[in-house]
């Protein structure tokens, strides 16, 4: 038996402006089957996950060039 979905996730590499995301908008709902497309604005929780997820990178990579038990 194989899976069913009942949605997908698409997120952007960037933030992309209102009038620049209404084709792409358009486009999905013109896809057969799909019921609806919701949008969802930038906002702060956004951003903070972002820097979170950045510093954590950031640390890692440091640890790895700068290790701790280096000689």
């Amino acid at each position: 038996m194989t899976d069913r979905y009942h949605s997908l996730t698409v997120v952007f590499d960037q933030d992309i402006r209102d009038d620049d995301v209404e084709p792409i908008l358009i486009a999905i709902k013109m896809i057969k089957g799909v019921l609806s497309v919701k949008p969802k604005v930038a906002d702060m929780d956004s951003y903070m996950a972002e820097e979170r997820v950045r510093n954590d990178l950031g640390k890692k990579l440091w640890d790895v060039l700068y290790p701790k038990n280096s000689i």
